[in-house]
């Protein structure tokens, strides 16, 4: 297929902060935009060319979409596959169907990671009763994940032994699951790769990730921040599983490092990801660029990254400090805006905050990437700006 070239409009399902991305990314190279959400405010709607306010299930609005763009993207995995499914009768959908469904089921997605040979913690599938009997004694302590529908922590329950094990099963209303056994883990690192129509691959350094409560937390990304080997084999595998999918789009995979120096896959993001950033400020093409490039059948350039970066992810929580000016506890309060003039003030500061209607606890609504010469600079100012804005400090393990 030849390329969309700009002055042609791009397609978005799904509304939020991913969104609101592309489409200033997509805009700034000359595409018009439409966006697909149920949410008449949502962050991507807002600043859109088209805003179409429905379900992602609604047969007109999905055909109102196929209508107006020229190609059509998602920005998170939730999307019934379905729906994209009846788009790309009509139009180009990248990533198909197909792979979305696999990161939708956690089952489907270890399958695929083995099939690509990309080792996986190992795991066991609790579908029934039965299934439940058989769990391997050495798969605890471990973790009981919901086979579809988790994200941020969510869906996820730590269980010691067998008993522990059959109340999170009921908890969870006996959804398909998968146990993960419990590893010694190091660090958490993933890698996004970015894969065109004709096969071509490129992809971003490894990047470095603290979560706090299942939530990323720390992206932190520089020459030294992961040693060779484990770098080398993260960058390999996130390409074996894209290749492996014929995948078209941007996708994240995220990994284990154990104390031992190996490595193990955690899950993937058929979308550009939020440990990725840091790419807007740090590097000469945006995680969000390449999206448009798949997107659009453009060539892929190799991002190349100018400046050490970290980045901290913004919660709602920093709009409600457990204590006033004074140092006295609060009690129920308004949203108190955090200190952005003072932390503007850093070098190498860069604030993106998602055009969110309400802050709330947990709600993801923006990130700040430092910049810099070198990563001590950039620490340092990383813990300067923490410290404004309340976030726990250190910002490494």
């Amino acid at each position: 297929m030849s390329a969309i070239l700009p002055g042609a409009t791009l397609g978005v399902v799904g509304g939020g902060q991913l969104g609101r991305m592309l489409v200033h990314a997509a805009q700034r190279m000359g595409y018009l935009t439409a966006v697909l959400d149920p949410d008449a405010d949502s962050p991507a709607g807002r600043v859109s060319h088209h805003h179409i306010h429905t379900d992602y299930t609604d047969i007109d609005g999905l055909a109102r979409l196929a209508g107006l763009a020229d190609a059509i993207t998602t920005e998170f995995e939730n999307v019934p596959a379905p729906s994209l499914e009846h788009l790309a009768v009509a139009r180009p959908v990248r990533p198909g169907a197909a792979a979305v469904a696999i990161a939708q089921d956690r089952v489907r997605e270890k399958s695929h990671f083995v099939s690509c040979g990309v080792d996986c913690a190992p795991y066991a599938v609790i579908e029934t009763d039965e299934q439940m009997a058989l769990v391997p004694p050495n798969l605890l302590p471990g973790i009981l994940k919901t086979a579809r529908l988790g994200y941020d922590g969510k869906g996820q329950q730590r269980v010691s032994d067998r008993e522990e094990l059959a109340a999170a099963w009921e908890s969870a209303g006996q959804v398909p699951c998968v146990l993960e056994k419990l590893m010694p883990l190091d660090y958490e690192c993933s890698v996004i790769v970015a894969r065109g129509q004709d096969g071509q691959v490129v992809h971003f350094p490894p990047q470095r990730n603290l979560h706090r409560n299942g939530i990323l937390a720390v992206t932190e990304v520089h020459a030294q921040n992961i040693p060779e080997a484990p770098a080398r084999l993260a960058v390999n595998s996130a390409i074996a599983i894209a290749e492996g999918l014929q995948y078209v789009g941007v996708l994240c995979v995220e990994f284990f490092v154990l104390s031992d120096g190996s490595l193990v896959v955690n899950e993937m993001a058929p979308r550009p990801h939020n440990s990725g950033h840091w790419t807007l400020d740090a590097c000469d093409v945006s995680q969000f660029e390449l999206q448009v490039r798949t997107l659009a059948g453009l060539p892929l350039t190799a991002p190349r990254q100018h400046s050490p970066a970290l980045m901290l992810n913004l919660l709602g929580d920093l709009w409600f400090p457990d204590v006033d000016t004074a140092g006295a506890p609060r009690g129920a309060q308004a949203p108190v805006e955090p200190r952005w003039a003072d932390v503007l003030a850093l070098p190498g500061a860069h604030l993106h905050l998602y055009g969110k209607a309400g802050a709330r606890r947990g709600r993801k609504m923006g990130h700040l990437t430092l910049t810099g010469d070198d990563i001590e600079q950039v620490r340092s100012t990383a813990d300067f700006a923490a410290a404004l804005l309340g976030l726990p400090i250190p910002l490494s393990e």
